[in-house]
């Protein structure tokens, strides 16, 4: 009887052991959601204990338990018609956004996806601006209704153009950051244009969790819910997604179905969230992250299931306790006037910077390389290299040419020759050194951008990945409105210096008995938004007067420029074309793997060392060119090696090329199409960047 009754124990143990072990992963997954349910519980009551009102813990304690009446009412009206709406807001966005994020960088692998990436953010703020650059009239109530139609109508732009939710995840990731690009640029021409109208909308763009009662965020709330369920429900589909595509079709997985649905559920929530709350940036990308990192203590979240709603309560987390850090730092009447987002991103960023020195990122996210191994024939090449230098003549002959008054071909010979009219040599002298800033900056800004995404083997990897342009403009937003007297020669050398020291920050804290490209990239990214928060933070505190002016040049201008700002993009050019021809070899390698260029006898750390501190004294000098312009170091590297292949003995010239007539035309345009009036540079460059460089994705659908 004793051998009976043990043989049956000892067969059922396999199925014992595998209950016992899901049972372990259920508490497991439960004790971690239980856990973040609690912090964000803490972290809301604390933040209902700060506000402009002498309302603390201890009246919230008397109201609960019944105390002096009269003290009961006026606890009771502050904390429901005030803070309550503003902490319920706070936790919905920041789920929101954190299962948007979670569920956009499952979707694309890509740590850097997020809900901005697809342009929601950038549609629903461009809608708003819109409408009140021009005047329509639009009720209270039918504000968010503009927010919501324009991100959904940027989203479907962004997938239609990158082929539908069959296009593959770099592709439409790089569609929906030109897209994001190309509207915050009209959205930023409205601002510059429309000054007087849009005035207010500035600080808006960065978000708000003021409320005026609880129906908003009742009406919202319904809509987070069941968009976060279906999210979860596709849990062990991204769970196969991590594999790949290929390996999760094989084990029968809808690739297009799931990533359309998946995509469809975080727009809503993201939409949903900027009706609520404005556009809160950043806590769609910190808060999928943050939840990985921590993976690597609590495994479990690597399962999406758990991975999903514990990135909404991260984010809950971080807009949380942000806002009520900055309550709490500078007192809640001044906080009044700081947008939420900025402190939801000041602190996230820090989050982020902090969690990526610790990890290197991990789950269902992998960086993609930067580029497929693809040659051209030389023909084709040289083709291309030809034509291209034709065009950059004929752009920078038609740049001299135009402007207010279009001048004559006949009348640069004679300026070239000292024998010019006085109207004309002045016109000539003005024009003259602002398209060479261009021609030279475009230049520059390419060569660095394909630089960094050599390096840094992402594909949407730029300049200002290294924190270059966040701490350029942070250091000439300080000299502008904080410094009296500051020129533009002071403004332009605190631009280089805030580059280059923010440069050093990145590569410092990223530094970790080694360089880890994904640590790169994300502590780039944190001190990128850091840098940008605090330019707003300066921004919204100083003389909304100054705004327009600095924002001009936070856009990329030329306006202004003489041959001083010139020269020394001239000269870094000039140093580093040859040290390209040099790393030529090294490059190729680098933008394969980390394996390769060590087992075949490269200095791996030493090359991306003198890389990216190149990029980021070309892309400093270049600042002092044209401002803060992005997207050239974006699209031009990406329009290379479609154009001639993979090589970057041939991505380099080419790019460069690309570089320069992009922003010389971009600049010509600028100084035209409103003349007397003027749009910036930078600005031109996005809205006429981003439907070529989304040409080019087509052209390379395989």
């Amino acid at each position: 009887m004793q051998r009976t009754d043990t043989a049956p124990s000892a067969a059922q143990s396999p199925g014992s052991a595998r209950r016992a072990g899901a049972l372990a992963r259920g508490f497991s997954a439960a004790g971690a959601l239980v856990g973040l349910a609690v912090l964000v519980a803490l972290a809301a009551v604390w933040h209902m204990t700060q506000g402009t009102s002498a309302v603390g813990f201890a009246d919230m304690i008397r109201m609960l338990s019944g105390g002096v009446a009269d003290s009961s009412v006026s606890t009771a009206d502050v904390l429901l018609g005030s803070r309550l709406p503003r902490v319920a807001a706070g936790i919905l966005v920041g789920i929101a956004l954190g299962v948007a994020g979670a569920l956009f960088q499952s979707l694309a692998r890509n740590a850097l996806a997020s809900p901005d990436t697809l342009a929601v953010t950038a549609g629903s703020y461009f809608a708003v601006t819109a409408v009140a650059a021009f005047g329509i009239a639009v009720p209270l109530w039918a504000s968010g209704g503009v927010a919501f139609v324009g991100g959904l109508l940027a989203a479907a732009l962004v997938m239609s153009l990158a082929g539908g939710a069959g296009a593959s995840t770099t592709r439409l990731i790089l569609a929906g950051t030109a897209t994001a690009l190309a509207v915050q640029a009209g959205t930023s021409t409205l601002l510059i244009l429309f000054a007087e109208e849009t005035t207010s909308l500035f600080a808006w763009g960065s978000g708000s969790l003021s409320q005026l009662g609880l129906d908003n965020a009742g009406r919202c709330a319904p809509v987070i819910i069941v968009a976060t369920g279906l999210a979860m429900l596709l849990a062990r589909r991204l769970d196969l997604l991590g594999l790949g595509d290929d390996a999760a079709s094989v084990l029968g997985v809808p690739i297009r179905t799931t990533r359309s649905v998946g995509i469809l559920i975080a727009v809503v929530l993201t939409a949903t969230a900027v009706t609520l709350a404005g556009p809160i940036g950043f806590v769609g990308l910190c808060a999928p992250v943050v939840t990985r990192l921590i993976a690597r203590v609590v495994p479990v979240l690597h399962r999406h299931v758990v991975m999903i709603p514990a990135s909404g309560l991260v984010g809950a987390l971080i807009v949380i306790v942000s806002d009520a850090v900055l309550r709490a730092i500078i007192g809640a009447d001044a906080a009044i006037a700081v947008p939420t987002g900025v402190t939801t991103t000041l602190l996230g960023a820090l989050v982020l910077v902090l969690l990526a020195r610790r990890a290197r990122d991990s789950g269902p996210t992998r960086q993609p390389r930067a580029a497929r191994t693809i040659v051209h024939g030389s023909r084709r090449t040289a083709v291309i290299a030809i034509t291209l230098a034709v065009l950059v003549v004929v752009a920078v002959v038609l740049a001299l040419l135009a402007g207010e008054r279009w001048l004559l071909t006949g009348d640069i010979a004679l300026w070239l020759q000292n024998n010019a009219a006085p109207v004309i040599a002045h016109a000539l002298d003005g024009r003259a050194p602002r398209v060479t800033a261009a021609l030279l900056a475009g230049a520059a800004l390419a060569l660095a951008g394909t630089f960094v995404q050599a390096s840094a083997r992402n594909p949407l990897a730029e300049p200002g990945i290294l924190g270059i342009t966040g701490g350029a403009g942070l250091g000439a937003v300080i000299i502008v409105t904080l410094v009296s007297g500051g020129g533009g020669v002071v403004m332009t050398a605190a631009a280089i210096g805030g580059a280059l020291l923010a440069f050093a920050l990145v590569y410092t804290l990223s530094w970790r008995g080694g360089m880890n490209t994904d640590r790169l990239v994300l502590i780039g990214i944190g001190l990128w938004y850091g840098f940008t928060a605090l330019t707003t933070f300066i921004l919204v505190r100083a003389n909304p007067w100054d705004t327009p002016a600095i924002f001009t040049w936070l856009s990329g201008s030329t306006y202004g420029r003489g041959w001083a700002e010139v020269l020394p993009v001239g000269i870094a050019l000039v140093a580093a074309i040859p040290l390209a021809v040099v790393w030529r070899r090294e490059l190729d390698l680098l933008s394969l793997d980390d394996d390769t260029p060590r087992l075949v006898g490269v200095a791996r750390e030493r090359v991306r060392f003198g890389v990216l501190i190149t990029a980021a004294v070309l892309a400093a000098l270049s600042v002092s060119a044209v401002g803060v312009v992005g997207f050239v170091g974006l699209v031009a590297p990406h329009a290379a090696r479609a154009l001639v292949g993979s090589r970057h003995a041939r991505v380099a010239p080419v790019a460069m090329m690309l570089g320069a007539l992009l922003l010389v035309v971009a600049d010509a345009l600028g100084r035209t199409i409103i003349a007397p009036a003027q749009i910036p540079a930078g600005l031109i460059v996005a809205i006429i960047g981003a439907p070529y460089f989304v040409y080019l994705l087509a052209r390379s659908r395989a």
